[in-house]
């Protein structure tokens, strides 16, 4: 990457209490953030009252309107379509993000296959 290129990650962190942090971060290392969250950089911030935090899911982008794109399309998602994008598994990623889908009625549909 050359040195005129912009680095910002997009990355989601799992609190302490089990919630969900998602932030971006223009900078050429990401583990550096976490620890900034960790170590409570800025003690009135949503993550410091839940620590420790984990970084579970991360992407980078060369462009930052990218990123700012992307950060807020992953906060308007559910829970279980965060939980998704962190496994890796796209295919739920897609059928969650169908109108009308309900986290809830797939896990029911799982539960109770039908015949």
């Amino acid at each position: 990457m050359s040195d005129d290129q912009v680095t910002v990650f997009v990355y989601m962190l799992r609190c302490a209490d089990g919630s969900y942090y998602i932030g971006k971060y223009q900078g050429a290392d990401l583990e550096t953030r976490v620890s900034e969250h960790n170590n409570r950089i800025y003690p009135d911030s949503y993550t410091a009252k839940r620590l420790p935090v984990t970084l579970v899911w991360s992407e980078w982008f060369s462009r930052y309107d990218e990123a700012v794109s992307c950060e807020r399309q992953l906060k308007g998602w559910s829970r279980a379509k965060k939980e998704a994008l962190i496994r890796g598994d796209w295919d739920m990623v897609q059928t969650l993000s169908k109108r009308g889908v309900r986290p809830s009625e797939l896990k029911r549909e799982k539960k109770f296959p039908s015949s």
